[in-house]
């Protein structure tokens, strides 16, 4: 819970308040933009919503705050905001939101599909949410996209009998038993509208999901800067190789896909044509920063 002796001086006053314990996540400006914006190294309240649209993208924020760093003064129910996740984004792929603090804030998504649904990356394990994906018909599969983004993978999959997907390079002793390892860095189809593709740099064992051959589930491989307008990676949070990370961008260019939905990062759509020019010029950059590096 935020507490109010611990909010930022950034915040304007009002009822909904960013406490210190915000961990900038991003996931609130995302979310609500109206409402919150950066400040420094964290988020707080630039706007105190006004209309019922924006307090309840407020509360949807509150609810996903992995470090419930966001506080409502007013104690306005949060329970509609909870049952809206997961929340559609395009077709049959949700949000999750519930986002954990062991993933530092990642997004999670759930595709539902009448084969069976994908839970991509773990979400905070709450019951609010569990009962809505138990409505949606469960979860048949976890593919987890690299070790720092499992979260709760143990309680959902335990929740729906899952089975969980990860790449051998980065099973650690919390996932030491998960039910299927992948190795390797050659493509796995999964099922007739799912590819994994192992994209080592972030993590040694990083690995993309690509369904359908238009929605690419990124991790921390690859995700939209709002800065640069551009597709985006960076060397900064790379954990293992930045040179392995450009070989595996590379390699994408053999795929077609019309979204990116990362774990860390803004969401971005684009036409297939012009989401490969993105990704031709965010390897050239990539390309370039490593020799410079080199030399």
């Amino acid at each position: 819970m935020a507490l109010v002796e611990l909010r930022l001086a950034e915040n304007v006053a009002g009822d909904f308040f960013v406490d210190s314990s915000c961990i900038d996540c991003d996931l609130c400006r995302q979310i609500a933009p109206d409402t919150f914006s950066q400040a420094g190294d964290q988020s707080a309240v630039h706007h105190q919503p006004r209309t019922s649209d924006e307090v309840f993208a407020a509360l949807k924020a509150l609810v996903t705050c992995p470090t419930a760093s966001i506080g409502d003064v007013a104690h306005r129910s949060a329970k509609a905001a909870a049952a809206a996740y997961p929340e559609l984004i395009d077709d049959n792929v949700y949000f999750c939101g519930f986002a954990s603090e062991s993933s530092y804030g990642a997004s999670s998504y759930l595709i539902v599909r009448p084969e069976g649904n994908v839970l991509v990356d773990s979400p905070r394990f709450a019951k609010p949410l569990a009962k809505r994906v138990a409505e949606l018909a469960g979860v048949k599969l976890m593919f987890l996209s690299h070790r720092d983004d499992v979260a709760d993978h143990e309680r959902w999959a335990t929740q729906f009998k899952a089975e969980r997907i990860l790449h051998r390079d980065d099973v650690t002793r919390s996932t030491a038993n998960v039910e299927r390892v992948l190795s390797g860095n050659d493509a796995i189809t999964l099922d007739h509208d799912l590819v994994a593709i192992p994209t080592p740099g972030h993590t040694r064992g990083h690995a993309v999901l690509l369904y359908r051959n238009k929605y690419l589930f990124s991790g921390d491989h690859l995700w939209w800067s709002p800065n640069y307008q551009s597709l985006h990676a960076s060397s900064s949070v790379c954990w293992y190789s930045w040179a392995e990370q450009t070989r595996s961008m590379e390699r994408l260019l053999d795929y077609q896909f019309e979204w990116v939905l990362p774990g860390h990062g803004r969401r971005a759509q684009l036409n297939s044509s012009l989401m490969r020019e993105q990704l031709i010029s965010l390897v050239t950059r990539m390309k370039n920063s490593s020799r410079r590096v080199a030399s």
